[in-house]
């Protein structure tokens, strides 16, 4: 299954004017909650899970950045690694982005 959702959610940062430390943090904590319901009903494989898992861990990262007040031009940088990092994992693991994003809110 693929990871599109990582790039959903890198879009929807990417797109903000100001990114700040609690909305990276609650896509993070979005991605882990999808992926661990995911994994545990057996709609991603291990290997999926643990794939997506080093983005759900850079927006973590990312997170930290901005509260310690890098600037917006890195944040984006950064976000945009992870873009690249999303696209190939997309290709790795086919499917997964309507997965985690049918439990988005609308």
């Amino acid at each position: 299954m693929g990871l599109v959702v990582m790039r959903t959610c890198v879009d929807h940062l990417i797109a903000l004017p100001h990114i700040d430390g609690p909305r990276v943090r609650r896509e993070a904590e979005f991605i882990s909650a999808q992926l661990d319901n995911l994994r545990v009903n057996g709609k991603i494989s291990n290997d999926a899970y643990l794939d997506a898992g080093a983005i759900q861990g850079a927006f973590d990262m990312i997170g930290n950045l901005v509260e310690m007040g890098i600037s917006q031009k890195e944040i984006h940088q950064q976000l945009r690694q992870q873009l690249s990092r999303a696209c190939r994992l997309e290709e790795k693991h086919p499917g997964l982005n309507a997965a985690v994003e049918s439990g988005r809110a609308s």
